[in-house]
């Protein structure tokens, strides 16, 4: 309009009165451009930079997929830290404030970051606070204050990928190359200041004259060898960096895959340079992120002349056995023909085909069928095309069958877990902690419903990890025996937590966090897993287990209430009044004010695991002459697999291992029970026992 104005286009008027258009800032407004140029320190370490780089596609020699840098602002002298995740990040600081404070007698003023949140911790910052060093932290948007640190990233990432593409060494040997590239950049001078970093750091010039190039051929000298054999007495190589601890080199021998210490060989720097042909085109950020990266130890070298490290194979060839494969003998009597192993008693099945062919396939295949139903109503994922970047995850499913409180099976249950086994923190993952509900807050609780007269009910929420949300982008592959044959080579992008993920327990607890405090809970400092809601005289207690829901109260309309906000809210299950909770029953006398938990369902399920009764029949037998034993293999299994044999005869001091059943019990004097008269399993859960065997009291 000014401009209109100038040209004549327009009639003068008052620019002043027009004020400042909210629309065109809604629509128009843009970053501000970053002028600022921060002071530089006027001392050593009164400044100092830091960043995290990674995750890296492909991973070092070690495990290593991120490295933190510190950069001294006055000397620009850096420091390289491997990690294998990015919560070392505090530990590595710790490293190198140790190191740098114990070598120049001086203390770091402040630490510039960006706001990352591996320095966001409480820990960290509370280290920070009791060492006096302040934090600054760059604005949001505004990575242009950590310019120091960024542009340092870059100047290594560009030399790691220039030394990478000119020898023909793996991919893994990165980190080799990014310490190499700090060793080298301390020792050279730069544009920002006349000496080298190195000079001004330590005070001395520094010496040159060892510098070689990497990843150049090499002979080494054999530490130990045979002068009467023909056999060469020196290795080809290939030179990796400069170790820290001692004075050499880090040679590679590809042979035998290993790296050592050795003080010094004959370096074919020349031939390197004049040869023709490239190195590797791939760089730790465009290699391919479907291979998976190799599992190689990590390198320790002793200070001596040369220190053989444990060989690491490199990309070992997948190779399978041609042998025959033969069912152990220990399950003889447990196969069929075709070696399947039979499932023994109330066993659940491992594997999809177990479930198919076994005893309650149609059972397993209903309850399957049931889960996958509720994923689809859920919108639990959606079939997409397969990526070249990215590898879907696998799955399987998970077989469990439910009891009541007298051990009967009652449900047939089937999950579909992921292999969160095989995610990468920082790509498909990052925070996966979950709290849960101490036993010790449950027996508190119920023990102050006890002495009040309070409601206990039970609530389960059927498909707990399916309300959470996913955060990041989590592929899958379709369930087995449940493909659809329409897009069989899709593959399922999660848009909900399932269970199996790492990340699966937090999402949910996350979730229902947020719907349980709109409710009016209130969260309890000291167990977070406990809620406590007050209205008047009323009052309400929430404790929750994964998906396990206790509601304890004294008003009943406020009961139901809450009943009904979470069945609108998840799939809920209502319980009734709270009966068997985490594998401990309860049992209430309202008249008396008595709760008493037992866990003898737990108890009586480790006794069958072990087979005690077979345990006391081959003992009797063993106490009788060798010669005697006469027996059948049928007998011995029925003995060991089957139901219980007929009653033993009297056994003399039997001692059970507390490895086995926890407390120890002893018995010395013969009696017709396998663990001998007074013999009393203690498998009481609190201090005070109760009238009955095997019941916990919690009484006023």
């Amino acid at each position: 309009m000014e401009k209109l104005h100038r040209d004549g286009l327009l009639h003068s008027f008052d620019f002043e009165s027009f004020e400042t258009c909210e629309s065109c800032l809604l629509g128009k407004i843009t970053k501000a451009p970053f002028t600022g140029q921060s002071e530089r320190a006027s001392e050593l370490l009164r400044l100092v930079h830091t960043d995290v780089c990674g995750p890296m596609s492909s991973t070092a020699r070690g495990g290593f997929g991120y490295f933190i840098i510190f950069t001294d602002d006055f000397s620009r002298y850096g420091y390289v830290y491997l990690m294998r995740h990015k919560s070392e990040s505090f530990e590595k600081f710790k490293e190198f404030h140790n190191e740098v404070q114990n070598h120049l007698d001086k203390t770091i003023k402040y630490l510039r970051s960006d706001r990352g949140g591996e320095y966001w911790s409480l820990e960290f910052g509370n280290h920070l606070k009791e060492c006096g060093i302040v934090p600054q932290l760059t604005p949001p948007g505004t990575p242009q204050l950590n310019g120091v640190s960024k542009r340092r990233n870059r100047t290594l990432l560009d030399m790691v990928r220039s030394m990478m593409s000119q020898t023909d060494l793996p991919l893994s040997f990165w980190g080799y190359a990014l310490e190499t590239a700090v060793f080298t950049v301390n020792r050279v001078p730069s544009k920002s200041m006349d000496k080298t970093p190195y000079e001004i750091w330590t005070g001395k010039r520094p010496s040159l004259s060892f510098l070689k190039i990497w990843g150049c051929e090499v002979y080494v000298k054999r530490l130990q060898s045979d002068k009467l054999t023909p056999k060469s007495k020196s290795d080809k190589c290939f030179f990796v960096g400069y170790p820290k601890e001692t004075k050499g080199y880090y040679f590679y021998n590809r042979e035998e895959g290993k790296v050592f210490v050795a003080r010094h060989g004959v370096f074919l720097e020349k031939k390197f340079i004049s040869r023709k042909d490239s190195g590797s085109m791939e760089t730790p950020e465009n290699a391919s992120t479907s291979t998976q990266p190799q599992q190689a130890e990590q390198d320790v070298v002793q200070q001596v002349e040369q220190v053989v490290v444990e060989p690491v194979v490199e990309a070992p060839a997948s190779r399978r056995s041609e042998r025959i494969r033969r069912t152990p003998a220990r399950y003889a009597l447990l196969t069929t023909g075709q070696c399947d192993i039979l499932l023994l008693g109330n066993d659940e099945p491992t594997t999809y085909e177990e479930a198919m062919v076994g005893p309650g396939s149609e059972k397993w295949l209903g309850a399957m069928k049931s889960k996958i139903e509720s994923m689809h109503v859920n919108q639990v994922w959606n079939l997409v095309d397969p990526l070249d970047s990215v590898k879907a995850i696998e799955c399987k499913w998970v077989f469990k069958k439910k009891t009541d409180v007298d051990g009967n099976v009652h449900i047939y249950k089937a999950r579909l877990v992921a292999k969160g086994f095989r995610q990468i923190q920082g790509v498909n993952y990052d925070e996966t902690f979950s709290p849960v509900a101490m036993l010790k807050s449950i027996r508190i609780v119920l023990a102050i419903a006890a002495y009040f007269d309070y409601e206990i009910w039970q609530m389960d929420v059927k498909t707990a990890f399916l309300s959470g949300n996913l955060d990041e982008d989590v592929y899958m592959t379709q369930p087995k025996g449940f493909v659809d044959p329409q897009s069989a080579k899709k593959i399922c992008k999660l848009q909900k937590s399932i269970y199996g993920l790492k990340q699966a327990s937090r999402s949910w607890n996350i979730r229902f966090d947020e719907v349980i405090k709109a409710l009016g809970f209130v969260k309890n400092e000291e167990e977070p897993c406990v809620y406590k809601k007050i209205n008047g005289s009323a009052l309400m207690f929430l404790i929750l287990y994964v998906d396990d829901i206790l509601l304890i109260g004294n008003d009943i309309p406020m009961l139901e209430s809450v009943k009904t906000s979470l069945k609108n809210s998840f799939s809920m299950k209502d319980l009734g009044e709270a009966a068997y909770i985490l594998g401990i029953r309860i049992y209430r006398d309202r008249s008396k004010r008595l709760i008493g938990l037992s866990q003898s369902t737990y108890i009586n399920k480790s006794t069958a695991t072990t087979r005690l009764y077979a345990l006391s029949h081959l003992i009797n037998y063993l106490n009788q002459d060798i010669t005697k034993l006469k027996f059948s293999t049928t007998d011995l299994a029925m003995g060991l697999f089957g139901t219980a044999p007929a009653p033993a005869p009297p056994l003399l001091e039997l001692e059970l291992s507390q490895t086995v059943l926890g407390p120890v019990w002893h018995s010395s004097s013969s009696s017709s029970s396998p663990l001998g008269a007074g013999a009393q399993p203690n498998n009481f859960s609190s201090t005070k026992t109760g009238s009955g065997a095997g019941w916990s009291s919690l009484t006023k």
